[in-house]
């Protein structure tokens, strides 16, 4: 009797567990999806709040690259090259001699040009004492013209001498001045003889060697002038509607691992896309035409301070980020 009392019992017992068990989770299903749905409302006001204070503030990109407007270093007289004093990668300063070419043929032309302004020079001489001797007769023959001691003809012909005289004193002057300026050719020829660097900075690609006979505009070396870098950032089309002159930008450096932070401005835009200045122009008049986002290089300027502290080289890839809201 007691037993089947107990199982009654038991049998009563087990629907009310599974009904608060049901319970349970039911209020824990409900649990977890408040905190899901907390979580998901919290991400989402968490990148609303951070794109209105920084995804909508900057524009960035990584195709950026250092530049520089490379001095080229090219021989302006021809002659064999006596002496080369720099080699690849060395750091020079503006005046420094880099290239020096024979002098012998430029030494040569200033004396021939010299030789010949003094030819010139006593010419003018010859000339100015034909003239005075010529004046001087045509005066004394003015003077006798009255008495009748002297003809018409006589005295057209003493003039025309006299014209003569002063024509040939004009053009041993115009050859005086032609000399001078040979001459001056000649010492300036003497002095491009020595190559001096046109700015500060670190040479490369020394193509000069000792004893190469050059001609005027052969390439011999380029400077870089690496406290004068700007950067090309290479930003798409759809970026640059807010970007303008002046606005600052941050840029990072992979030479540094990211770990030094460049401040410069943007200083221009250029003229067309890199595909619209390729030596063979995209051509989208076809029929299988496909839409690619363009690229515009912009230029931005570095600060010359931190370029000092932490030197940049040409083209090392620079990650750029232009703050909008600065003041252009």
């Amino acid at each position: 009797m007691n037993q089947s009392k107990k199982a009654s019992v038991s049998n009563i017992s087990i629907p009310a567990a599974n009904d608060t068990d049901a319970k349970t989770r039911t209020r824990r299903r409900a649990v977890l999806f408040s905190v899901l749905a907390l979580t998901a409302a919290a991400a989402g006001g968490g990148a609303y709040e951070y794109w209105k204070q920084v995804g909508s503030r900057y524009v960035s990109t990584d195709n950026a690259y250092t530049a520089a407007e490379v001095a080229m270093v090219t021989a302006e007289i021809d002659g064999p090259v006596a002496a080369v004093n720099v080699v690849d990668s060395q750091e020079v300063k503006r005046g420094d001699v880099l290239v020096v070419i024979d002098e012998t043929d430029a030494r040569l032309a200033l004396r021939q040009a010299q030789a010949d302004m003094s030819r010139a020079q006593a010419q003018v001489t010859s000339a100015a004492a034909d003239v005075e001797r010529t004046g001087i007769d045509l005066s004394r023959r003015e003077a006798l013209v009255a008495s009748g001691s002297v003809s018409g003809d006589e005295l057209t012909h003493v003039k025309n001498g006299a014209s003569d005289a002063e024509a040939a004193l004009n053009g041993a002057r115009a050859a005086v001045a032609l000399a001078q300026a040979r001459v001056d050719k000649a010492k300036v020829d003497l002095g491009r003889t020595v190559i001096r660097s046109p700015v500060d900075g670190v040479v490369a690609r020394r193509q000069v060697q000792l004893g190469q006979r050059v001609q005027p505009s052969t390439p011999l070396l380029s400077v870089v002038p690496v406290e004068e870098l700007y950067v090309n950032a290479n930003f798409k089309e759809v970026q640059l509607a807010k970007v303008r002159n002046g606005q600052r930008v941050e840029l990072v450096s992979d030479l540094y691992h990211g770990k030094v932070i460049f401040h410069g401005v943007v200083d221009g835009f250029s003229g067309g896309t890199g595909a619209a200045f390729a030596l063979i122009p995209a051509q989208n008049a076809t029929g299988n035409w496909i839409k690619v986002v363009q690229r515009l290089p912009v230029r931005i300027r570095l600060d010359a301070a931190e370029l000092a502290a932490h030197p940049l080289r040409v083209g090392l890839s620079m990650n750029a980020a232009v703050d909008l809201r600065s003041h252009s």
